[in-house]
């Protein structure tokens, strides 16, 4: 029973714990009731989804408002919401759209998918400038896994055990996270995975911190794997904030290149800003042979996803690679070049590099007074906060954290819960200092509170 446990924790609050059913009980609210039923009448039920937690009528800005008027917060936004919701020059720009070309058939291009993959372009540096538009980005991994193989001629991939690069049986083939490959039977193969950079609670932890072996153990795979065509994996892992050195990924590129392995990297939920760069990447200095971007792309409307790839890999003109309905959607690629224009107008790269060190001060100043915080960690506007039992024995604090998600959405705030005991915070990147402060007293006043019993 503790095994299942710990199992369904791996990822996300659940939604049969008995902290849902008290949530759900004290709704008192029959409309949200009803539509709640209505839900679960309908909808397959899955781990994490369905049966939901609560009925949405608004979201504007960095609020989501449900039935009953609540307003919250919102620090997980399933990582779309970089300009929140409803921006303006985002909304505009898809209006204008639906009233010229609101749709492109295969082999037919338009100038606002020139417009946008040429930008993707700009921003992603180097020369990642082949460019192939997905609705979502599970659809781009597939794309980038189909590609690796045409120009390696190996089927081989190495990636990291808790990762997560989609949903489909292909992208968790390549994942790491056991809630979605549980009883799926055979999966991509060809497929080696290896530990992680983790320092707080790695699997070869080392008193000054370091984690490049992590990076020498890829090599190591790589030499007695044989034919290995790919590594692929989060810069910085989104769901509870492992924050590899650049030292580590300095070491990845360079091993990288000696053995001829494709580097996809996976920005999928902190592209488009979230790090205070464009891509997670360039914090690190490095640049992927394959890069997978999607959910902020849309600008919180449009579903949209993109892989961008080096000039020289332009070579699979015969194999339908990502051959998508809306491969080249009008509305999609002015949503996603609407949205780096208004990365670009309100400044919001600089603005997040000073939000993380205001966070970061914050945070730590929290951890250094509750012992319930066992560690801190993040870039930019994304934050994980674990919590434990004890700091010597580093158990997870899963009932605590549990308690603190529900409390913080009585006080208005939402996030999500990750690997059981992470409370991780990623905020729009457009949050005003206010609002920041607003929020992280919320965090605060729950943690204080559950900490007290």
């Amino acid at each position: 029973m503790e095994e299942q446990k710990n199992f369904l924790h791996s990822e996300g609050d659940i939604n049969t714990t008995a902290e849902r059913t008290r949530w759900q009980s004290q709704l008192d609210h029959p409309q949200t009731e009803e539509m709640l039923g209505e839900d679960a009448r309908y909808f397959l039920h899955q781990s994490m989804s369905t049966p939901c937690l609560d009925v949405l009528e608004k979201a504007d800005g960095i609020y989501i408002e449900d039935a009953r008027g609540h307003r919250y917060m919102d620090f997980h936004g399933n990582n779309v919401h970089q300009l929140g919701y409803s921006h303006p020059h985002v909304v505009q720009s898809i209006k204008n759209q639906l009233d010229t070309l609101p749709f492109s058939p295969r082999r037919f291009t338009n100038q606002v998918a020139i417009d946008c993959a040429r930008k993707l372009g700009e921003i992603c540096g180097e020369d990642l400038n082949r460019v192939l538009f997905a609705p979502g980005g599970t659809s781009v991994v597939g794309m980038a896994l189909k590609l690796a193989r045409v120009v390696t001629g190996s089927h081989k991939v190495i990636s990291l055990w808790d990762s997560f690069h989609g949903a489909s049986l292909d992208a968790i083939g390549v994942g790491g996270e056991a809630c979605f490959r549980e009883n799926m039977g055979p999966l991509t193969p060809g497929v080696e995975r290896i530990p992680p950079a983790v320092s707080y609670r790695g699997v070869w932890p080392r008193e000054d911190g370091s984690d490049v072996h992590y990076a020498d153990y890829l090599e190591y795979v790589i030499e007695k794997e044989g034919g290995v065509g790919a590594f692929i994996a989060e810069t910085v892992r989104n769901t509870d904030v492992q924050v590899p050195s650049q030292a580590y990924w300095q070491r990845v590129r360079e091993i990288c290149d000696k053995h001829n392995v494709l580097l996809i990297i996976d920005e999928i939920p902190n592209g488009m800003g979230r790090s205070g760069e464009w891509f997670t990447y360039q914090k690190y200095g490095i640049t992927p042979d394959i890069l997978c971007i999607g959910k902020g792309l849309g600008g919180g409307i449009v579903p949209m996803a993109a892989m961008i790839t080096r000039d020289r890999f332009n070579v699979a003109q015969s194999i339908s690679l990502g051959h998508y309905t809306h491969e080249k959607s009008p509305v999609g690629c002015a949503a996603a070049l609407a949205t780096m224009e208004a990365i670009e107008q309100d400044h919001l790269l600089e603005k997040v590099k000073a939000d993380e060190a205001y966070v970061r001060d914050r945070l730590e100043d929290m951890k250094s007074r509750y012992e319930l915080i066992g560690d801190v960690r993040g870039v930019g506007l994304l934050w994980g906060v674990e919590l434990v039992k004890s700091r010597q024995s580093k158990e997870r604090a899963t009932q605590e954290a549990e308690k603190i998600l529900y409390r913080c959405l009585e006080l208005g705030l939402s996030f999500k819960v990750s690997q059981g005991n992470v409370l991780q915070l990623s905020p729009p990147l457009i949050i005003d200092r206010s609002e920041l402060i607003r929020a992280l007293d919320k965090v605060e006043q729950a943690i204080s509170e559950i900490s007290a019993g």
